[in-house]
C-alpha cells in the first residue's frame, strides 16, 4: 500500500495498461471521502478534456429500489452494504472485462432517489474503467467477491471529522433541517463509513486528502 498523490494518478493508471488489454480501477473509500470527484478527474486527464480511453463505471447505479428496500425494512439504511446488488454489479464487471461492444449500464439518480437503467454507456474503445463506489474492497462476502476483477485499487483516506462534515452538508443541500441532516449522518453515513475504513482490504494506493 502505497501514498499517492491526485497529480500523478494518471500516470500510475497509465503504466499499468496493457496493449489488447481492459484496465479495470478500483476507487473505493467511506461515504463522503470524494470517490465521484476523484473519479472525474481522473477521466478528465486520462482523456486529455476530450473523447479519450476512460469511463466510469458507478456502483451505485445497483442501489436496490426504495420499494424494495420498504418490503425489507432497509430503507433508512439506505446506502449500506445489504441495500445494493451486488451481484448485479458483479456480473457487470465480469461482463466489461472481456466485452469487445458497447455496454449501457445504471447510473443512481441523487435527485430522484432512484436508479436509472440504461443511463450511460461504456463503449468498446473504453480501455480503462474507472469503478467507484464504497465497498468495493470490502473484506465481506459478498462483496469480498469483486477484489479478483480490479486490475488496481485505490482508497481515499478522509480524517472521520471532515467525513461527518461532508456528509452533513450532503443532507443540507437536500434541503432537511440541520438537525434532520446530522441524525441522517449519524445514524447510517457515519456507520457505514466506519465500517468500510475497518473493513476494505489494503489498496494498492491511498489518496489522504
Amino acid at each position: 500500500m502505497e501514498t499517492i498523490s491526485r497529480e500523478t494518478l494518471p500516470s500510475a493508471i497509465l503504466s499499468r495498461l496493457k496493449e489488447g488489454e481492459r484496465l479495470l480501477v478500483a476507487i473505493a473509500g467511506p461515504p463522503g471521502a470524494g470517490k465521484s470527484t476523484l473519479s472525474q478527474q481522473l477521466r478528465d486527464a486520462l482523456n486529455k478534456g476530450g473523447d479519450g480511453p476512460s469511463a466510469i463505471v458507478p456502483m451505485d447505479g445497483f442501489h436496490l429500489d426504495n420499494a424494495i428496500l420498504d418490503q425489507r425494512h432497509l430503507r433508512s439504511r439506505k446506502g449500506s452494504p445489504p441495500t445494493f446488488d451486488c451481484a448485479g454489479f458483479e456480473m457487470l464487471l465480469k461482463r466489461l472485462r472481456v466485452a469487445d461492444e458497447d455496454i449501457v449500464i445504471p447510473v443512481f439518480d441523487r435527485t430522484l432517489d432512484l436508479s436509472r437503467a440504461g443511463a450511460s454507456m461504456v463503449l468498446a474503445k473504453n480501455r480503462i474503467l474507472i469503478v467507484e463506489g464504497n465497498y468495493l474492497l470490502l473484506d465481506e462476502a459478498p462483496w469480498s467477491r469483486l477484489h479478483p476483477l480490479f486490475d488496481l485499487t485505490i482508497f481515499l483516506d478522509v480524517p472521520f471529522d471532515e467525513l461527518e462534515r461532508r456528509l452533513i452538508q450532503r443532507w443540507l443541500d437536500h434541503d432537511h433541517t440541520p438537525e434532520e441532516a446530522r441524525d441522517r449522518a449519524l445514524s447510517n453515513d457515519i456507520p457505514n463509513a466506519q465500517l468500510v475504513v475497518s473493513s476494505s482490504r489494503p489498496a494498492d494506493y491511498v489518496v489522504r486528502d
